[in-house]
């Protein structure tokens, strides 16, 4: 159904007009095929610049906004990244074909486990995925980047505390209506620094205390 053609249109028209204009995130939105990740019901929207449904109250970000973050944070091809929220693993994906290893954690055990198929159907062999409540805890070890896909109504040092030196942590930050993409260098001697990108609004990381009870 989709071609290589249809991938370089979302590129060219969604991805780069959102100022991302980094060749090899471009090439790499171009070759990872979208549709793979995206839900059966949604397969037709697979390459639309909107956010897709995918259960538990989340969403599969706009392709537009994938961009932004993975050439905001400047992935590297010997670098090691966590992601928090695998959602679909299409981000996943995506980082993993930068890098040189993906961790990625979500909290909801079904996402991990069908994104575990979609990854392993995709031929990505250089990522492991873990089930996690990253409001409660978050991996040991460092990395050299920190992918959050959801908001925090506050900066929270334990994220960026996982980042090794000269690493990048990209986290939104704020409550609607105003929230801000924000990008977390550490440097080389160990100071951290913070750049508000720009604004945007996404679902908030999920607290499993707060989740709603099941009603019948």
């Amino acid at each position: 159904m989709y071609t290589d053609s249809i991938r370089r249109q979302m590129v060219e028209q969604q991805v780069r007009t959102w100022d991302v204009f980094d060749n090899g995130i471009l090439a790499t939105f171009a070759q990872v095929s979208r549709e793979l990740y995206v839900p059966d019901a949604f397969t037709r929207c697979a390459y639309a610049d909107v956010e897709i449904p995918i259960g538990h109250g989340q969403f599969m970000l706009r392709p537009s906004l994938q961009g932004r973050i993975l050439q905001a944070v400047n992935v590297q091809a010997d670098d090691a990244v966590l992601e928090i929220g695998t959602g679909t693993g299409y981000l996943t994906r995506c980082l993993a074909a930068c890098a040189r290893e993906v961790f990625s954690i979500d909290v909801y055990q079904d996402f991990v486990a069908s994104a575990r198929r979609r990854l392993e159907g995709d031929g990505a062999s250089n990522v492991t995925l873990q089930q996690m409540d990253a409001s409660r805890e978050l991996p040991v070890g460092d990395f050299d980047i920190v992918v959050v896909t959801a908001s925090i109504r506050e900066s929270e040092a334990r994220f960026a505390d996982l980042l090794r030196p000269g690493g990048h942590l990209f986290i939104v930050i704020g409550e609607k209506p105003v929230m801000t993409a924000t990008l977390i260098s550490h440097d080389e001697s160990g100071d951290l620094s913070s750049t508000n990108l720009f604004e945007t609004d996404i679902p908030p990381l999920v607290e499993v205390d707060k989740q709603p009870p099941f009603s019948f």
